[in-house]
């Protein structure tokens, strides 16, 4: 369970990071001329803005859970280790502090 949602968060980030580079900025970074080009003027406009805006949002929102699935999940796997570590640990105590019957009685000769 864990190794599928760090691979979803993990294609979640890389589309965040190709959207969020993807949106016209200020100084019109890579969204210039090289983005519309690549796209054929695809997005290029005031609702290619919203719509990128809006998956940007969503996106942002998945990742958010996803971290905090990850969190939980995280924190039950090394919660049952601790568990099973520590019950290891006691049963291998009582063992070792049990009373041995199997020693034979010294017989005084």
């Amino acid at each position: 369970m864990f190794s599928i949602l760090l691979v979803l968060l993990i294609i979640v980030a890389v589309f965040m990071i190709g959207l969020i580079l993807l949106q016209k900025s200020e100084g019109s970074g890579m969204s210039g001329s090289s983005a519309s080009s690549m796209l054929g003027g695809m997005l290029t406009g005031a609702a290619a803005g919203n719509f990128l805006t809006r998956l940007t949002a969503w996106l942002a929102v998945i990742f958010f859970i996803l971290c905090a699935a990850l969190a939980i999940v995280s924190s039950n796997i090394n919660t049952a280790a601790q568990q099973s570590d520590l019950r290891n640990e006691i049963v291998n105590q009582e063992v070792a502090d049990a009373p041995s019957s199997e020693v034979p009685a010294e017989t005084a000769e």
